[in-house]
């Protein structure tokens, strides 16, 4: 498995509509052929606006194909219209993963 991970600086004032375009694209993610998971990780301090998010893919290529899929495209531009810096994603091995579902 596989991880991109973005690290987000969202503009003043756009943190509601930043998570609501968020969680409004992840059924499109979903459909993604290889897509395990999602996290948006919030700054320690109760405004901050830092994020880091990370997708986990079951391979690289899997990863790379969902790129050019049009919904996660359209919806990714929308996330990045509430930030006033998106990092360059990179890519990480997933050297161990557990996710307990509620």
């Amino acid at each position: 498995m596989v991880a991109r991970v973005t690290h987000l600086r969202i503009r003043p004032g756009k943190m509601e509509e930043f998570y609501k375009i968020a969680q409004s694209f992840v059924p499109a993610m979903d459909k993604l052929h290889g897509f395990r998971a999602l996290l948006i990780l919030r700054g320690e301090e109760e405004d901050s606006r830092d994020a880091i998010a990370i997708s986990v893919w079951d391979s690289e290529e899997d990863m790379s194909i969902s790129e050019n899929n049009e919904l996660y495209f359209k919806g990714l531009g929308q996330v990045i219209g509430c930030c006033e810096t998106f990092s360059p994603m990179h890519i990480q091995e997933v050297m161990l993963s557990k996710f307990a579902i509620p």
